[in-house]
């Protein structure tokens, strides 16, 4: 088979030669009991660059061993991607350089069959269009959750602190302690809100709690009480109801048709002025030049997030100078912890799917002509 793997570019220095880091820690396994990725073996070594081109995620050795073809490319959109994606049995790519399977390319790609994500998140993938031509779409269920939960704290803090420019200032060699705490603030005792309380929503909940703030969310599938009481938090039937209430929001939620420009202007200015926005989801649950608006009028005290549309962001991409953000690269699920587990939770679906065994429901998105395992809890399609 033919396998057209999509990966970001190496660094501007060259792949490294060392690392900062010699190991990473062992896991026992994911929060709930899930385990972690089981492939037969794996090529790579934990903790080293697997994401960009020259780490291949690990998988050439493996692939040609088998006697597959792997095609390794950072340009998805170029007639070289086309000319592989007419006769791919298998793509594959990261929520962080993501090669859009649109409708038009998946009926230009007949011998198609797989789409593998390395990380979370789909919705690169024209779901409908998959149901439709039997192509199977799969992604590593929980590999990088904790990941993104980490850098959405890391996110509240920097933006309510006023972190990042105060850094600045340290950079351009200036001491002015009055420029840097005139927008810095306390989270304790803040109410913060996630949209969204699954995987990635909870492990935000759990890691906000020991702050002393009040918890909020929203979330088709109420938690279970005893976790309600746990944490202390309050539920919300919507969106709309929840952020009033909220100095901090979240977005944790998978992009689909019900959640796509759902911070638009009306629900951004029912907010409370001066509140906080997070946003390492996807881009397009936030409406773009709403986001700028809020910013400039003040109704937004900040914007922090890693997601951007399309990705790479072009150069003049208004979010690069809005003000009072945070924003980073689509990073926060590819530290190299985390590569490791969805390099070898991509070994462990291409396994099962060369084997005709079937892959993990954790794992599957569409299957079979329709919404399938994590895809029928998590997403909604428009057929």
């Amino acid at each position: 088979m033919k396998i057209l793997c999509v990966l970001y570019d190496d660094p501007v220095t060259g792949y490294p030669a060392t690392y900062a880091r010699d190991d990473l820690p062992a896991l026992p396994g994911y929060p709930g009991g899930q385990t972690l990725p089981t492939p037969s073996s794996v090529d790579f070594t934990p903790g080293h660059l697997l994401g960009s081109v020259s780490g291949e995620l690990g998988l050439r050795a493996f692939l040609e061993a088998a006697g597959h073809e792997l095609v390794v490319t950072s340009d998805k959109e170029s007639e070289e991607f086309e000319r592989h994606l007419a006769d791919a049995d298998v793509v594959i790519s990261q929520p962080f350089w993501p090669a859009y399977l649109t409708a038009d390319r998946i009926a230009r790609a007949p011998r198609l069959k797989l789409a593998v994500t390395a990380g979370i998140g789909s919705d690169h993938v024209d779901l409908d269009a998959a149901i439709a031509h039997g192509v199977t779409v799969a992604e590593v269920t929980y590999c990088n959750s904790i990941s993104v939960a980490e850098h959405v704290v890391m996110s509240i803090l920097n933006l309510v602190r006023n972190f990042v420019p105060s850094h600045q200032t340290v950079l351009n060699g200036g001491w002015n302690i009055a420029d840097c705490v005139a927008r810095s603030y306390d989270v304790e005792g803040m109410h913060i809100g996630t949209v969204a309380a699954g995987r990635i929503g909870l492990a935000v909940l759990k890691r906000l709690a020991p702050f002393d703030v009040h918890l909020h969310y929203t979330d088709r599938h109420r938690l279970r009480r005893e976790v309600e009481q746990e944490l202390g938090l309050t539920f919300h039937t919507s969106a709309a109801d929840m952020v009033p209430h909220c100095d901090v929001v979240t977005v944790n939620a998978p992009l689909h048709p019900e959640t796509e420009g759902l911070f638009d202007d009306s629900l951004i200015g029912s907010m409370k002025r001066g509140a906080y926005l997070i946003n390492t989801a996807r881009a397009r649950i936030a409406d773009r030049d709403a986001v700028v608006r809020a910013l400039q009028s003040g109704r937004l005290a900040g914007y922090a997030g890693d997601v951007w549309f399309p990705q790479p962001a072009p150069a003049d991409h208004p979010w690069r100078t809005m003000p009072h953000h945070g924003m980073t690269p689509h990073i926060s699920g590819s530290s190299l912890s985390a590569q490791a587990r969805y390099a070898a939770g991509t070994r462990e679906i291409l396994e099962s799917f060369f084997a005709g065994t079937p892959i993990r429901d954790e794992y599957l998105i569409v299957d079979g002509g329709k919404l399938a395992g994590t895809g029928a809890h998590s997403y909604a399609v428009r057929g």
